[in-house]
């Protein structure tokens, strides 16, 4: 019977000590567990972290400028032309005889106010250094020989006037006058004051 006790009392012993190891084992499988879980989770988020796409640096470069293009075209000879505006022209056209008509009959030393109505029939427009000169080698009857040519916008009519004083030499006297530019050069119609002289004429 005696017997029968300690074995019986060692199986106990043999039962606690083997369930002391089954517990052991299971949290050795449980931490192991664990572990395999954790890095799993820290591996999907490393996965899961978006990349994103950085362009590569495009190195500024330096403005150049365009060259101005002037068209041109080519004549029937093969000689390159352009066609670039050029510039403005000048004209001038007789319209009218506002006073002194043609071969107005004048006492000799009178004085007599001619005055022409004239269109500006170019591009330019007359500022204050365009005049009007005696031209021809006609004698200008008492004016000067050089007058301003007052402003006149391009295409709008204008009224000259010059004063003269007839000759004392009776018979046919004729004055001839032409627009100048800036550079002195003569352009559009020549106007002129033609009058007859007559001793025995009274104003």
């Amino acid at each position: 019977m005696v017997k029968t006790m300690r074995e019986t009392s060692t199986s106990k012993t043999d039962l606690r000590q083997a369930g002391v190891r089954i517990e052991s084992r299971m949290f050795s499988l449980i931490v192991i567990a664990a572990t395999i879980l954790l890095s799993a989770c820290g591996g999907q988020d490393a996965r899961s972290t978006p990349e994103y796409f950085i362009p590569p640096t495009i190195s500024p470069r330096s403005a150049t400028a365009t060259p101005a293009f002037t068209p041109t075209v080519e004549s029937p000879d093969g000689e390159v032309q352009s066609t670039s505006p050029a510039a403005c022209e000048n004209d001038l056209n007789y319209v009218d005889d506002i006073t002194i008509p043609d071969d107005t009959v004048v006492a000799p030393g009178q004085e007599i106010e001619k005055i022409w109505l004239i269109r500006n029939a170019g591009t330019c427009n007359w500022d204050a250094d365009y005049t009007i000169r005696n031209v021809e080698e006609t004698p200008p009857m008492g004016s000067a020989s050089i007058l301003a040519l007052y402003p006149v916008r391009s295409g709008s009519e204008h009224e000259i006037t010059i004063n003269f004083i007839a000759p004392t030499d009776s018979g046919q006297h004729v004055s001839k006058w032409q627009a100048h530019d800036p550079e002195g050069i003569p352009f559009g119609q020549v106007i002129f004051i033609q009058i007859i002289v007559d001793p025995a004429y009274t104003p």
